[in-house]
């Protein structure tokens, strides 16, 4: 066995997948496909990488090994071609049409390996009137009216960085793709095919049950005004004594009824508005809001604990792996000296982990030209003055 494979843990071990240097959702699928166990391969080009992080700190690179290949020179085309191949996966997020002026295009590649999943990430997709256009997620999701359900009714919408937009409506449906077309390719009489999984279409399918929702009547087309945008009192954020925030999502009847007794509300016979008129949501919202303003946040969460009132503190990105219950699971870990998400989900009989630091550009040419035979790997590169401009093709 390799020293790849023994490093290897995950479901998708013995899975081969060639990852071409990208920006944002394609790296975060090639990452989550080495989270599962993949054998991911990611092709940088030379001149180092498109955004200006630290390499070493990249942990959408983890899991993962890196060559260098200059995809303006033949030869480096032709290695490309050869990886693919060999491959069972080759994700790409170039705008449009790039791939295949580059020669390293589905024809091409699907020509030399006809069981290859080629995945293609952008965020207007393979065709349309936008398919050219550069953009990034809170265009996508602008666009989308996912982005349109986000804020208060009296300010603008706000971006949850790019959360919505790149990581949930675009590299996990391209992983959901990747993973259907492998086992379409692996079934009797199977093939290899192209996956077009584009950011707008994703987002738009995350909103399936609010547009259903609308359709009945159930949801207003505006902000502020829903169930579960921030206009219901037991659905929201509020401030507390210290400036920090807790959560509510006190939904059900016998979760709200917790809620407000925990809270201190309808003491003494006191006559709360009721939850169930939503012309009666701001004076409810105003009394829980002034209630919340009476403790400090980790008061609240000591009140609120162990309840089932589905109430809950809002920690930073720097406070939550530090939360108890994520602690218990080691829903964070720490890795290279960088505390970070761990692998999600979890297998029983495959056990998923991080087991590579952030992948080097060009770090693991020797190993991974060993290990799929491909010499070519370990010649040296001289870059071309043509090297392709990552922030001109990408198009998440």
């Amino acid at each position: 066995m390799t020293a790849a494979a023994l490093r290897r843990q995950g479901p998708l071990q013995g899975v081969r997948v060639v990852e071409l240097a990208g920006i944002g959702p394609g790296p975060f699928a090639g990452m989550l496909l080495g989270d599962l166990g993949a054998d991911v391969v990611r092709v940088d080009r030379p001149g180092g990488a498109a955004l200006g992080i630290d390499p070493a700190s990249d942990v959408t690179n983890r899991n993962k090994r890196s060559v260098t290949v200059d995809l303006k020179d033949p030869d480096g085309v032709a290695t490309v071609l050869d990886m693919a191949a060999r491959a069972d996966v080759l994700i790409e997020g170039n705008r449009p049409g790039v791939a295949e002026r580059l020669g390293v295009g589905p024809d091409a590649c699907l020509a030399r390996n006809p069981s290859l999943v080629y995945a293609r990430m952008t965020g207007w997709g393979q065709d349309g009137p936008l398919a050219s256009r550069a953009g990034h997620d809170i265009d996508y999701i602008a666009l989308t009216g996912a982005l349109g359900m986000t804020g208060p009714a009296e300010g603008p919408p706000y971006a949850v960085a790019n959360l919505l937009g790149d990581y949930a409506g675009g590299s996990l449906y391209l992983v959901i793709g990747v993973l259907a077309a492998l086992q379409h390719a692996r079934t009797p009489g199977g093939t290899g095919q192209v996956v077009d999984a584009a950011i707008v279409d994703g987002a738009s399918h995350l909103s399936a049950m609010i547009h259903g929702m609308l359709a009945a009547g159930f949801w207003q087309d505006r902000r502020g005004a829903n169930l579960l945008d921030g206009a219901a009192p037991f659905y929201g954020t509020y401030e507390t004594a210290d400036g920090g925030h807790m959560a509510v999502g006190a939904l059900e009847p016998q979760f709200y009824g917790e809620f407000v007794r925990l809270l201190g509300l309808g003491e003494d016979g006191e006559e709360l508005p009721s939850r169930d008129d939503p012309a009666a949501w701001g004076e409810l919202a105003a009394a829980v809001a002034d209630r919340f303003k009476t403790r400090t946040r980790d008061e609240w969460d000591e009140v609120f604990r162990d309840s089932d009132a589905c109430v809950a503190p809002v920690l930073s990105l720097r406070e939550a792996p530090r939360h108890p219950h994520l602690a218990a699971r080691g829903t964070f870990v720490e890795h290279g000296g960088i505390t970070q998400p761990a692998p999600a989900p979890r297998f029983s009989a495959t056990p998923t982990a991080v087991s590579r630091t952030p992948a080097l550009p060009g770090a693991d040419a020797a190993e991974v030209a060993r290990e799929w035979e491909l010499p070519a790997l370990v010649r040296p590169e001289t870059p071309s003055d043509s090297a392709s401009d990552p922030a001109k093709d990408s198009d998440a």
